[in-house]
């Protein structure tokens, strides 16, 4: 994290409302590490905007179909094995988040503020979702019969580009489509959601992200050139995101 320099770093106010700490990257920041009071709080990075905030509360502040695509990745309401995550830097934050799925209110506001919507989890939300065959499923490359986990997970989307479509990313273990250090407990690929982006949003799409968790989804939208607002309501997932998108601007800068 870092440390807030007011004179050269003061807050600026968007069209949304919100007010940012415009701070650098990791690729040219110059500033000193900061301590748990200097956290900040929300973040700007380009055409992304991180926000610790819970996401119902944000979405209340925005008009209707303020965003183009809500691409989602709510908790599925299944608790967590920890005893899976033991090397994972998350394993000693113990956080419950996924011990329940999001309301009703929360599905509300979602339809309300965005005109699409790509929700993954589906299968845990069909009281909350209308009957479609507009579904994702990735295919994890994995064999549930024999292996711990699920074999894939469903997407439901009222685009109706595709009838059921299928993408196939090696996420098994240490067999994974892409190196990356696991930040979050449901951490997702950002090949999966760049390959969700090309195929279902159009350029200039404006995106909300009410479950930033590892950041993958805010990654994939700076590499493919969308304007993002991603919310995460936990300080410590939040903190290690963010930590990891400008690790990978960094790397951007680098190479």
């Amino acid at each position: 994290m870092y440390k807030e320099n007011i004179e050269q770093n003061p807050l600026q106010t968007d069209n949304t409302g919100m007010d940012y700490t415009r701070c650098c990257t990791l690729a040219d920041c110059s500033h000193e590490t900061s301590n748990e009071a200097q956290k900040i709080k929300n973040a700007k990075r380009g055409d992304i905007s991180f926000f610790l905030i819970d996401n119902l509360e944000f979405m209340k502040q925005k008009p209707d179909n303020y965003y183009d695509l809500a691409l989602v990745d709510p908790p599925y309401g299944i608790g967590q094995n920890w005893a899976k995550d033991k090397r994972a830097k998350f394993y000693k934050h113990r956080n419950n988040f996924n011990d329940n799925i999001p309301g009703e209110e929360y599905f509300k506001e979602l339809f309300r503020v965005s005109k699409y919507q790509i929700i993954w989890g589906a299968n845990y939300y069909w009281n909350y979702l209308r009957p479609s065959n507009n579904l994702i499923f990735w295919d994890k490359g994995k064999d549930a019969q024999k292996q711990f986990g699920s074999a894939g997970e469903i997407a439901w989307t009222n685009i109706t580009k595709y009838p059921l479509v299928k993408v196939e990313l090696m996420w098994n273990g240490c067999c994974v489509c892409e190196k990356t250090e696991r930040v979050h407990p449901h951490q997702k690929p950002v090949k999966l959601y760049q390959w969700t982006l090309q195929n279902f949003a159009e350029k200039g799409w404006k995106i909300l992200d009410t479950h930033g968790g590892s950041m993958s989804n805010a990654i994939a939208c700076d590499i493919e050139g969308f304007q993002l607002d991603i919310c995460e309501n936990d300080e410590k997932y939040f903190n290690d995101g963010l930590q990891r998108f400008d690790l990978h601007k960094l790397q951007l800068k680098l190479f």
